[in-house]
């Protein structure tokens, strides 16, 4: 990690927000939803995803489902009787638990603290090689006076998938078995929208009336989610870290010593708010 800060591009200057422009939650600290409904989450799937990557759909899913394609029919089918399933039998329960923190930076990295200025963690946010050399910490006000804040959270599909993968396969229904994992694991994906939309709520910054699904998919909206051991922070060992603050044992989340998360079918993010925030790498 270290040879990789060395031979960062210089940045190009970000202005930091105004403090007085910079939105304040209601509340600061950790907060746990035991139980969200699949109803609410499952309008937040990606059908491009689920259907095209996961369960072999070939082009436009929306295309291909408009056309009347039998596969595609077929294959839709499918997961929306799980689905149904999922939430009659509760096959599926997600969960999720988050916080707002005040936050500073420092040159490549994001500093959490308790509202009384108290450091409770660092988070590092490498810079980018190449122009601008951009890190996700310029996003963040570097005076901790400001008040600034970033929200973390963890959400889950819930646990015991892999037990009820294995039971529909035990049944002979191994498509069934295999579309109920993928289903999972983008019902996960599915409650990081849901949860990150209610964040930008919280913040004072809801979408727009009119914003689609797609659009939200191409994240059109105000700030990003980065999850760890992506580009803008490579590596997993801070994940330490953000369990420690929200502590997501409590929905069925540990974590492994490899710094992966178990279940499978759950996604933790750090949030950022700044309006030029953008996905690195």
């Amino acid at each position: 990690a270290a040879g990789r800060i060395a031979a960062a591009a210089t940045p190009e200057p970000l202005v930091p927000l105004n403090p007085a422009d910079l939105p304040v939650p209601p509340e600061l600290g950790r907060r746990l939803v035991r139980e969200v409904s699949p109803d609410e989450v499952f309008p937040f799937l990606n059908d491009q995803t689920l259907l095209g990557k996961h369960l072999g759909l070939r082009g436009a899913v929306a295309r291909l489902l408009a056309e009347g394609d039998a596969k595609a029919a077929q294959t839709r089918e499918r997961v929306e009787a799980l689905k149904d399933a999922a939430a009659a039998r509760g096959w599926l329960r997600p969960a999720a638990v988050y916080g707002f923190f005040r936050a500073h930076s420092t040159d490549q990295s994001v500093v959490l603290t308790d509202p009384e200025g108290n450091p409770l963690a660092e988070l590092p946010y490498p810079r980018m090689k190449r122009t601008p050399g951009r890190s996700a910490a310029d996003w963040v006000h570097p005076d901790p006076m400001a008040r600034d804040t970033v929200a973390l959270f963890v959400v889950t599909a819930g646990t015991g998938v892999r037990e009820r993968a294995e039971a529909l396969r035990a049944e002979g229904r191994l498509l069934d078995s295999y579309a109920f994992q993928a289903l999972a694991l983008e019902t996960a994906e599915a409650a990081a929208e849901w949860m990150h939309r209610r964040i930008r709520e919280l913040w004072g910054f809801p979408d727009p009336p009119g914003m689609t699904l797609e659009q939200r998919f191409q994240a059109k909206y105000r700030g990003i989610r980065l999850s760890f051991g992506y580009p803008a922070c490579p590596d997993l060992e801070p994940q330490a870290e953000l369990f420690r603050l929200l502590a997501p044992e409590a929905i069925g989340v540990r974590l492994t010593e490899e710094y992966m998360m178990d279940p499978e079918a759950s996604v933790s993010a750090v949030v950022f708010h700044h309006p030029e925030a953008r996905y690195l790498g």
